[in-house]
């Protein structure tokens, strides 16, 4: 079956919770060692201080190499902001990234968010398929995509992540480039109420109108596509929004309904 459980999904990851703080200790040890090892020739500016996250989030925030952790470099900074608060005020739940956040201020928050937002880097290909995916799969994704589902009132992915589904400036992500892994299990969290955004939280609305295969279908087809050439987040939302979507996390995207 193409099905994919997304409580499964969330059992795989979320059980590393268990060694979070054998990870959390070990990733401030590192930062420690390196800082004393450097001396007096430790370099005090933004790529020295985000070690903590690109530790899991990859060199320069490419993101992780196992999937899961996601891209930072290039996303609106709007989008990381919010995150950053999303975890510090418990939207999001990751116990590692609320530690790591927790003690920090919002003017931090909003530096490391510009910070990750202005690097500018190549994206690597997508990756292919999985073998057992279908053909009739990825056509369901790509639909869902680029058309939504006027059946059920879904709108299309691309109406509010950009015609090039690669973000709106300044508070919407793209949605290529990211990992299969990766895409499952937010839209699972979604799903089942684990992952929030501030009210009104119009994400909540749309996956609660689809299946879970539904989601799969859409996360399949984004992580096989290629992340267009010199591709930036648009500057604004390629066709105007109707009721009742309305976004916390993106008062742009509210300021379109008709």
């Amino acid at each position: 079956m193409y099905f994919v459980s997304f409580f499964s999904i969330k059992t795989k990851y979320f059980k590393r919770s268990v060694s979070l703080t054998w990870l959390f200790a070990s990733v401030t040890l590192l930062l420690s060692q390196v800082a004393l090892g450097q001396g007096s020739s430790f370099k005090d500016d933004m790529a020295e201080r985000t070690r903590a996250c690109t530790a899991c989030h990859g060199e320069q925030g490419k993101a992780g190499p196992d999937g899961y952790y996601p891209r930072l470099a290039g996303k609106p900074a709007g989008y990381l902001y919010n995150q950053l608060k999303n975890f510090q005020e418990g939207r999001r739940h990751y116990s590692l990234m609320t530690r790591l956040v927790d003690p920090l201020s919002e003017a931090y928050l909003q530096e490391m968010a510009n910070y990750f937002a202005n690097l500018k880097l190549a994206y690597p290909p997508a990756a292919s398929p999985p073998e057992r995916v279908s053909h009739r799969l990825l056509n369901e994704g790509q639909k869902l995509a680029l058309e939504g589902d006027s059946t059920r009132n879904v709108p299309a992915c691309s109406t509010c992540h950009g015609a090039q589904l690669t973000g709106i400036q300044p508070n919407v992500p793209g949605l290529l480039g990211l990992p299969l892994d990766y895409l499952n299990a937010q839209l699972g969290a979604w799903q089942t109420h684990q992952r929030k955004a501030a009210a009104p939280d119009c994400m909540s609305d749309v996956v609660q109108r689809l299946t879970s295969e539904d989601l799969v279908a859409v996360a399949t087809w984004l992580s096989t596509q290629n992340v267009p050439p010199a591709a930036l987040p648009a500057k604004q939302i390629s066709v105007p929004l109707k009721a009742p979507w309305r976004c916390g996390s993106a008062p742009e995207l509210s300021k379109a309904q008709p």
